[in-house]
């Protein structure tokens, strides 16, 4: 009977470990929660990711979310309910000028803006906007960046114009086919090329104008990165990964876009492609005459802008990291 109860009392010591040791094997994959600001190709990374078993192979547990605004974004880092964010800038810069310094960047996908002026066959110029009703995602977004930008080298004063807000790419499209404006602000396959190929016409061809501007970043909180920095590495050898394939695997990269945006036309894939791929960051650097320009607008609004310096505002302890154990040099002599 004693001996029973050694074995039984083993077996249940034993099982206990088991159980502990598998209770730590489930916990051992690090979890981020991340936004996404906008459903293009600039922002296509932890789809790619999840298409091909990157969050996998590096052991994250990754959700991501979609809310189509910056603000709202921003205030979701801010408030933890997320550790890490793929958006534009600008709301960041915004809310760092009013006092909000734990955001950072750490990481950069695009520094180029890529957003087109598209319109109705019967506007024939820039000047022909004056009074007229234009979409955008939102005030403060990228579009409304490159709207002023490209109002104001047209010499046109942004204040002739209706700006409408809809709420992103899909619904300013959807607003220009049903008549609620009369031209809007796109971007990518869901953008530009899918609405010049239902009879729409480029008013202002964005890509030739290169406006600099940090259009596509890696979000995060300073002080998150102090508690969860082995997790964010993951996050971004994971985006790095992605954006690899971007460049080499155009197939796989339609695919995913069209899974993700339910678009099959392969001309608008090439056109949006072809115009994206060209200002898309291998590496994820930064440029700092995109942060620095949307410093300098934020100023002509807040003052407090003034006092920001670009390196305030990057963290490159993964990025550098990456360089100083070659991982790029080798992930790009990969074919």
């Amino acid at each position: 009977m004693a001996r029973s109860r050694v074995v039984n009392s083993l077996l249940s010591l034993g099982l206990g470990f088991c159980v502990l040791f598998f209770a730590v094997e489930a916990k051992a994959a690090d979890k981020l929660v991340g936004f996404q600001s906008a459903r293009t190709m600039s922002q296509a990374m932890p789809w790619i990711a999840e298409e091909v078993g990157l969050f996998r192979k590096y052991d994250l547990d990754f959700q991501l979310v979609y809310i189509s605004s910056a603000q709202l974004v921003t205030a979701a880092i801010l408030s933890g309910d997320g550790q890490v964010a793929i958006g534009g800038g600008e709301a960041i810069i915004r809310a760092v000028a009013q006092g909000a310094t734990d955001l950072v960047f750490i990481a950069s996908a695009k520094n180029t803006l890529t957003h087109s002026i598209v319109a109705k066959a019967e506007i024939k110029r820039a000047e022909d906007l004056r009074g007229k009703k234009l979409g955008l995602t939102r005030l403060g977004s990228n579009s409304h960046y490159f709207v002023v930008q490209a109002l104001r080298r047209n010499g046109i004063d942004p204040a002739d114009l209706h700006f409408i807000q809809t709420g992103g790419q899909v619904e300013n499209f959807a607003a220009l086919l049903n008549g609620a404006v009369d031209a809007a602000t796109m971007t990518g396959p869901s953008g530009g090329s899918k609405a010049v190929a239902q009879g729409f016409r480029y008013l202002v061809y964005g890509p030739d104008l290169q406006i600099p501007f940090a259009a596509a970043t890696l979000i995060a909180r300073r002080s998150m990165l102090n508690s969860r920095s082995a997790a964010f590495d993951k996050f971004v050898r994971v985006t790095a990964e992605a954006m690899k394939l971007m460049f080499t695997d155009k197939e796989l990269t339609y695919r995913v876009l069209a899974k993700q945006l339910r678009i099959n036309d392969r001309k608008v894939l090439d056109a949006a492609y072809d115009e994206e791929i060209k200002v898309l960051e291998p590496r994820l650097e930064f440029k700092n005459e995109a942060l620095q320009a949307i410093i300098d607008e934020t100023a002509k609004v807040d003052s407090r802008a003034s006092k920001i310096k670009v390196q305030d505002l990057i963290d490159r302890r993964y990025l550098d990291g990456l360089q100083k154990s070659a991982f790029f040099d080798k992930l790009w002599a990969k074919k």
